[in-house]
């Protein structure tokens, strides 16, 4: 059975630089839409990947930190990892561009750099698999994040390479 190729892996990752990228845009059956980005932390096959563990981590955080913001709760669908660990999706209710959630990730990776004390879901009762965590690890990836690319984001890390 010949396959299409799905729309992510059309991207060329050879010349993927960090960033937030729109990955995606659907509309339901009801007509509503779902805007999918790409939060990608590190540089495809060019940087090192990021820790499962860290990874899982910034799932937790981020997850919780989004779905308790004042503004932007009512429209998050999903934040989880991306399998090659070199970032993670973000889906939300409604029509969006990059441009408009950098204040919110920003946040998110400020709150994940910052974060002390109990990881949120990371109980045995909670995660499937609580102990597989690096709190510091994520502090730093956040960080780094944070600092190398969110405070200096610039028009090529927001729009998919050639």
């Amino acid at each position: 059975m010949t396959m299409e190729k799905i729309a992510s892996f059309t991207v060329n990752h050879l010349n993927l630089l960090r960033g937030i990228y729109l990955s995606r845009k659907d509309v339901t059956p009801s007509g509503d839409t779902i805007t999918t980005f790409d939060i990608r932390m590190t540089e495809p096959n060019r940087m090192p990947a990021i820790s499962g563990e860290v990874l899982h981590t910034i799932e937790h955080l981020a997850a919780t930190f989004l779905r308790n913001h004042p503004l932007w709760a009512h429209k998050v669908i999903y934040w989880g990892p991306m399998g090659c660990c070199t970032g993670n999706y973000l889906l939300l209710s409604g029509d969006y561009k990059p441009e408009d959630i950098i204040p919110l990730i920003k946040e998110t990776f400020s709150f994940v750099a910052g974060f002390e004390g109990d990881i949120p879901g990371a109980t045995p009762r909670d995660c499937g698999n609580y102990s597989y965590m690096d709190p510091e690890g994520a502090r730093r990836e956040a960080s780094r994040f944070l600092s190398e690319v969110l405070e200096n984001i610039r028009p090529e890390m927001l729009v998919y390479p050639e």
